[in-house]
């Protein structure tokens, strides 16, 4: 899904700009738009932009979305930040203080506690920061420019580092997204910035669009930047209906644009007698090394792999959230090894991975471990050219009617994922090999 973002220099309330906005909007196939200083904040009725609706904001801070889609919650913390939920993915839209130091060190402060609260749900922070990240990302005239204090760099590090965020589009050579003359010169800033999760810039591309404020289809004087995300938005209900029938008994045909998603990971579980090679391969290379004599599968299934371990001595429980398979969550918590295998690669979307991370972690003595076994990129990139597959978020529809998903998660993936959870990486675990099939083995720390 390409998003934008871009200030406007509140220039969308005039009918030329917006025609020419509309334009580049149609031609970039931009589905989602994120604005600041769209138009005059006195102006109480926000400009319609063909092809789109109005999501929510004001002059400050505004979203659009395609008019096929449906429209995603808005909030405004602050005057000069927006949160939007895209599905799994939060993002907040800022336009910080384009006057004061400290005024913009505090806003980044006050962004680091945001982040926080989001709990490691994956993040998106973009918009005009009015700084300079790096001291060569502004320039006046020929020289470095003094706008940005310290202050600033440090407390935008701090964000940063904090919410394992990454600037997407500090390259060798800074790419100025605003550039204005003054008497002195030119003055040039990298200042239109994209912070996002470091565990989704993988599967995001984001590029600054310079042409939105050169030439004659110019429309403002910062660059647009274009953010291709792993989200599928839904399509919008029909608005010619008041109700369906579905509505009311939850079984609307998944077929429909409308129907609201049903994902059943359950399904994607194998009846076997045997245990998993996974599994086999953990009381082959594991157990012993670790000193494990206590162990959870977390998304067991049916139970086949419990009782392998339980057969190798270990004291063994499984739990599965789906309730049909009968194994409910254990009384207890503080085993010495917690497994999860093809768990996360069945699941829609990173944001549940990591909160069935952040569940399965909950059961790990400080110190212990957790052995995560997922179907390798390749595997997955084989079964979907050969079953014809459709994307969804950064997966694949595997059976669209059945409500399963499958994805190829690798190791620094995994590793990633892992960290948003309280998890490291196990230093000195043993590896293994498993046909099709990655695996990484984390710690809690502790203990």
């Amino acid at each position: 899904m390409l998003l934008a973002s871009v200030n406007l220099d509140k220039r969308l309330g005039a009918v030329g700009a917006r025609s020419r906005f509309a334009a580049w909007l149609r031609t970039r196939g931009v589905r989602a738009l994120l604005a600041q200083e769209p138009y005059k904040p006195a102006d109480r009725t926000p400009p319609a932009l063909d092809g789109f609706t109005f999501a929510g904001g004001d002059g400050h801070l505004a979203t659009w979305v395609r008019e096929d889609l449906a429209t995603p919650a808005v909030s405004s913390p602050g005057a000069w930040v927006q949160r939007i939920e895209l599905e799994w993915l939060v993002v907040l839209q800022v336009h910080l203080d384009a006057r004061s130091g400290s005024a913009r060190t505090a806003q980044l402060a006050e962004l680091g506690a945001m982040a926080a609260a989001e709990d490691g749900r994956p993040l998106l922070i973009c918009g005009d920061f009015n700084l300079a990240p790096r001291l060569e990302d502004g320039r006046y005239g020929e020289e470095f420019s003094g706008f940005t204090t310290e202050a600033e760099r440090v407390r935008l590090r701090q964000l940063t580092d904090g919410a394992g965020l990454v600037d997407t589009t500090a390259g060798t050579d800074p790419v100025f997204t605003f550039e204005r003359v003054l008497p002195g010169g030119p003055s040039r800033f990298r200042c239109d910035l994209a912070l996002l999760s470091d565990h989704l810039t993988a599967t995001t591309t984001v590029r600054a669009d310079a042409a939105v404020r050169s030439g004659h289809t110019a429309f403002t004087d910062h660059s647009a930047l274009l953010i291709d995300l792993p989200v599928t938005l839904p399509a919008a209900e029909p608005d010619d209906v008041l109700f369906a029938l579905s509505d009311l008994t939850g079984d609307a045909p998944v077929t429909a644009p409308h129907a609201r998603r049903t994902y059943q990971p359950h399904k994607t579980a194998m009846a076997r007698q045997a245990p998993s090679a996974a599994a086999r391969a953990v009381t082959v290379h594991l157990t012993g090394p670790l000193s494990v004599r206590t162990v959870l599968d977390h998304g067991c299934g049916r139970g086949a792999d419990v009782v392998h371990y339980r057969s190798a001595g270990l004291d063994a429980e499984g739990f599965d959230p789906y309730e049909g398979f009968g194994r409910p969550r254990p009384r207890r918590t503080g085993f010495d090894l917690v497994t999860s295998v093809f768990v996360l690669n069945v699941l829609a979307d990173p944001w549940q991975r990591i909160r069935a991370l952040k569940d399965a972690a909950s059961y790990v003595r400080p110190g212990g471990h957790l052995v995560v076994v997922t179907r390798s990129p390749e595997e997955i990139a084989r079964a979907a050219a050969d079953g014809g597959w459709t994307t969804h978020h950064d997966s694949y529809w595997s059976h669209r009617s059945r409500g399963t998903v499958q994805r190829g998660i690798g190791p620094d993936e995994i590793v990633a994922l892992g960290r948003r959870a309280g998890l490291v990486p196990a230093v000195g675990a043993p590896a293994f090999e498993l046909t099709g099939a990655c695996h990484a083995t984390l710690t809690r720390p502790g203990g």
